[in-house]
C-alpha cells in the first residue's frame, strides 16, 4: 500500500491556515492571488473550482503556467462584475492594506462570497509600536518589510481596526487566528487585546449578517 503523501505545494503559514478553513469540492475566488500557489494547492488537495484575480501580469502568467483559471483585474474595480453568492469562499490574503477602498472591497467580497477569508499584517503588533515610539519613524518588520516610501501598503490597520470594519459592513467574524513572528498560530476572540499586541499577522473567516 502506497502511504506517500501527494506532492502538494508547500504553502507559507498564513496560506496554509486559509487552506485549512476551506471545504472540499467548493467554488473559490482568490482575489490578489499572486503566483497562484494557494489556488494550486486548493485545486489539488481539495478539488475546488479555483478561480483567481491578480493585478500584475507577471502573477497572471505564473498562474496560467500552473494551469489555473486566473484573470488580470483590480480588487478595487472589478469585484462588482461578479454576481452575488457566486462563490463559497472569497479569499484576500495580505492584500487588503494595499487596496484603495478597503471598505468597498470588503462589502463586495461579502456580497459575492458566502464566506470571506482575509489575512493581513497587524499594525498593532508590539514591535511596530515599539519602533514607532522609540524612533519616531515608520516601522519595518518581517511582516511590513519595506520603507514607507516604497511600500504598496496604503491602508495599514490593527486587528482591532479590521474587526471594527467587519462589524461596520454588517459582517460576522466566525473565526480569528493570530500568528506570531515565529509562525505559531492560535485562535482568539474579537475582544482579545493580547492578540492585537502579540500577533504579527491575523487570519479571519467572515460571513455576512442575514437580514431579519
Amino acid at each position: 500500500m502506497n502511504t506517500m503523501m501527494p506532492p502538494y505545494p508547500k504553502l507559507r503559514p498564513d496560506l496554509q491556515l486559509i487552506a485549512d478553513m476551506i471545504a472540499d469540492d467548493c467554488r473559490v475566488l482568490d482575489v490578489g492571488c499572486g503566483d497562484g500557489a494557494l489556488l494550486e494547492y486548493l485545486m489539488l488537495a481539495k478539488r475546488v473550482d479555483a478561480r483567481g484575480v491578480e493585478i500584475s501580469q507577471t502573477g497572471v502568467n505564473a498562474c496560467v503556467a500552473r494551469g489555473l483559471s486566473v484573470i488580470q483585474g483590480d480588487a478595487d474595480k472589478d469585484l462588482q462584475d461578479y454576481p452575488s453568492d457566486a462563490f463559497d469562499y472569497v479569499i484576500l490574503s495580505q492584500t487588503i492594506q494595499a487596496t484603495v477602498n478597503p471598505k468597498d472591497v470588503m462589502e463586495e467580497m461579502t456580497r459575492i462570497g458566502k464566506n470571506v477569508i482575509v489575512s493581513l499584517p497587524n499594525f498593532g503588533h508590539w514591535r511596530v509600536r515599539w519602533q514607532l515610539a522609540l524612533s519616531g519613524r515608520m516601522p519595518v518588520t518581517d511582516a511590513l518589510d519595506e520603507p514607507w516610501y516604497s511600500t504598496p501598503n496604503i491602508h495599514l490597520c490593527s486587528i482591532k481596526d479590521f474587526i471594527n470594519l467587519v462589524h461596520n459592513i454588517g459582517g460576522i467574524v466566525e473565526r480569528a487566528i493570530a500568528v506570531n513572528s515565529q509562525g505559531r498560530a492560535r485562535d482568539f476572540i474579537g475582544g482579545d487585546s493580547f492578540a492585537n499586541l502579540y500577533a504579527e499577522e491575523a487570519v479571519f473567516l467572515i460571513t455576512r449578517r442575514v437580514a431579519a
